[in-house]
């Protein structure tokens, strides 16, 4: 009996250094660096306090970061230092490196650094770091770090996610909780959906009654950019024209076509609606909400809308628009686009944002061979309609357009997840989005570099008419996100299902230990 006591304490002995160096510490990251040297045979030691060497107070918020990772993580205090040599901890600003979110991770046997070109990219060296901890649970026990050198920028600079609080409102503090899970992946944008059929979510100081019975405030929208920019998040407004206006036009009925003006909108119910391309008095209230909108939010970018005109049942029926039509010697009412652009891109000019629109084809479905209109050439297009995302990379590549992948089968994070899966409300027949297919995106569509020099980046949507609360969008988001933001960041070269299927599950338990609500794939 006392040699089988033996024999035991023995084998833990043995496996206390085995839990040390047999480490898997990639086994968390995703999205995947692109350029990963492990060394599990050499680990960085920490004690109870650590000191980090800052070298600018810009950085200030990413020493608070790492502070509550390591508490998180070791239960270890961090302490600023001022001397560099003396500190187990560096964060560095390295402008040498190539671009704005390059980053470099170092650890050895000595010391930690993290380099980025911005404070942005020393914020994503930290977001990996953590995931280097969250798959080294034997490490993290006992207080080391396993040796490691990341040298890492992203594929694609403009790396979203959206909600929509115009249908289901979500409170700022709901917005927050969402944008601090979308950073631990690298999402750089939120936009927000603020106006649509449903409902009017933000206030506008020159037309008060367009607000809903909930609505952020000029000092809500404040906070919440003020918050994710210093996650290195930009808010960007999307206000909804000309279509998916019903909202709007049953508080100011006469920026209606003059054949809707009097029809019933019934809220909730009622669409295809439009704002009217041949009333001036459109534009004139129209350059008042873009201007409020303007100097509530730091982006430079505003997005318009600008989709699923219903223009035969409105335009093409008005005769205000059709005296337009005749006036510019249009042959079809979709022409009536440019018009209505050229007055509303020059407010945007106006009040110094650039414009995003979802584009829109000359057709629906397949096949299509052109835009709908003429897009002004300092338009970002969002390409987003189910497999007509192909044919619009192509025109944009060849008309010159700043592109924004968001191909709805495999990016809108609405679409369900698995065959009956609920609320069912307004499922009109979407396709089913599982995490495999949404991970099968490829921005590039598997074009030629040359081909790709106008993708900005990717957005994942969640449309929300079934979205009631901060719980569901989570939900439907994770872990579908992960694929987007490994799509958006990574390299094709980087990239594979069956290492990525292992790295989601880690990084799901994180997200339930905090208290996010996600789908846990059973297949």
């Amino acid at each position: 009996m006392k040699n089988k006591f033996l024999n035991v304490a023995l084998f833990l002995l043995l496996m206390i250094p085995c839990c040390i160096y047999a480490q898997d510490n990639l086994s968390a990251l995703i999205p995947m660096p692109n350029k990963v040297t492990s060394d599990s045979d050499m680990v960085l030691v920490l004690e109870n306090q650590v000191n980090c060497y800052i070298e600018t107070d810009s950085l200030e918020f990413e020493l608070n970061t790492l502070s509550s990772i390591f508490n998180k993580r070791f239960g270890i205090n961090v302490k600023r230092s001022t001397e560099s040599s003396k500190s187990v901890v560096q964060l560095l600003i390295d402008k040498s490196l190539k671009t704005k979110e390059h980053y470099q991770l170092s650890v050895n046997e000595k010391r930690l650094v993290i380099k980025g070109a911005t404070s942005a990219a020393v914020f994503y060296g930290l977001m990996t770091l953590d995931q280097i901890l969250a798959g080294d649970i034997c490490a993290t026990k006992q207080k080391t770090i396993a040796s490691v050198e990341i040298d890492d920028c992203p594929r694609f600079d403009y790396r979203a996610l959206m909600l929509d609080p115009a249908r289901n409102f979500l409170p700022i503090d709901d917005i927050k909780f969402y944008i601090d899970q979308m950073v631990k992946y690298k999402f750089n944008v939120l936009q927000l959906h603020l106006t649509d059929d449903h409902g009017w979510s933000i206030w506008i100081e020159s037309h008060p009654s367009l607000a809903g019975a909930r609505f952020y405030t000029k000092k809500d929208i404040q906070e919440l950019v003020d918050y994710a920019a210093m996650r290195h998040v930009q808010v960007i407004p999307e206000v909804d024209m000309p279509g998916h206006t019903v909202f709007l036009l049953s508080k100011y009925p006469n920026l209606a076509c003059i054949h809707q003006r009097q029809t019933e909108k019934i809220i909730g119910k009622t669409g295809h609606m439009m704002l009217c391309a041949g009333n001036e008095e459109v534009y004139a209230v129209m350059d008042d909400i873009i201007g409020e909108v303007a100097k509530m939010f730091k982006s430079p970018l505003i997005h318009l809308g600008g989709d699923e005109a219903d223009i035969p049942k409105n335009w093409a029926q008005c005769d205000l628009c059709r005296t337009l039509m005749e006036k510019r010697k249009y042959t079809k009412p979709s022409q009536l686009m440019i018009p209505f652009f050229e007055n509303i891109l020059g407010s945007v000019r106006k009040y110094g944002k650039k414009p995003i629109l979802w584009l829109e084809l000359n057709n629906v479905y397949p096949p299509a061979d052109d835009y709908l209109f003429l897009y002004p050439q300092d338009v970002t297009l969002v390409n987003w309609r189910e497999g007509m995302t192909p044919t619009g990379l192509d025109f944009s590549a060849k008309k010159g357009h700043n592109v924004i992948m968001a191909p709805s089968e495999y990016t809108y994070f609405d679409y369900p997840q698995y065959k009956g899966e609920l609320p069912e409300y307004n499922n009109w027949g979407m396709p089913i989005t599982t995490l495999e297919r949404a991970y099968k995106l490829d921005p590039g569509y598997g074009r030629p570099l040359e081909a790709q020099k106008h993708i900005w980046g990717v957005m994942g949507p969640l449309w929300g008419e079934a979205i009631i609360d901060i719980n569901r969008a989570t939900y439907m988001t994770y872990p579908r996100a992960f694929a987007l933001a490994e799509a958006g960041w990574t390299q094709m070269d980087n990239r594979g299902w069956e290492s990525f299927k292992k790295r989601v599950l880690p990084n799901i338990t994180e997200l339930m230990k905090t208290g996010v609500s996600v789908r846990v794939p059973n297949g």
